[in-house]
């Protein structure tokens, strides 16, 4: 069953993000690189560190995500997608770069995931930002997806521990956050 839920969860991650790279393409989405940076290097080490603590079959979503989300990075900057670096975003940059080196040090994963995922909710920063003053530059399909997604993530670890759980439970819910600003901000810019 859990390799059924992974299964699952890797799907919904090719859905989600084959029309999020259509769109970006298109010049419909405009990502922010930063966001996707930070996002692709702790999806990355936090794959590494779920499978360390045995997540098993349910750390194959994290690690095809990691993979994927390096290439929207790339593309939101072959793309020009954020032309409107703010200082604000530097320092969303700065303080991911600056916590990275912490996970390192620590033999244990739990303190890596832990670290790593502060680090991750910081690359929701840029985004955020953007979404404030740009909400129809973000597809709201794309982030409700990866809360099923990340919710398919956690029925599928072998291991429900704070270390295999604490990242797509927290990656998930500020997915929703991201998506009810969206919906806020269209509504609050069509009235």
């Amino acid at each position: 069953m859990k390799a059924l839920f992974s299964a699952a969860a890797i799907a919904l991650t090719f859905a989600a993000f084959f029309p999020y790279i259509r769109s970006i393409r298109a010049g419909r989405t405009r990502p922010h690189v930063f966001s996707w940076l930070i996002w692709g290097v702790t999806t990355l080490l936090v794959f590494l560190a779920t499978w360390a603590g045995g997540g098993g079959v349910g750390a194959w979503p994290t690690g095809v995500s990691a993979l994927i989300t390096f290439s929207i990075a790339w593309l939101a900057h072959v793309h020009g997608a954020d032309r409107e670096i703010t200082t604000s975003d530097w320092l969303f940059l700065a303080g991911a770069a600056s916590a990275l080196p912490l996970w390192f040090l620590t033999a244990d994963p739990l303190w890596a995931v832990v670290i790593l995922t502060l680090v991750d909710l910081l690359g929701f920063g840029p985004t955020l930002r953007r979404a404030w003053g740009h909400p129809d530059q973000e597809r709201v399909g794309f982030y409700s997806l990866f809360v099923l997604r990340n919710l398919l993530v956690l029925l599928s670890l072998e291991r429900l521990t704070l270390t295999t759980a604490l990242f797509p439970a927290a990656v998930g819910l500020a997915c929703v956050g991201l998506v009810l600003l969206l919906l806020w901000r269209r509504r609050c810019l069509k009235a």
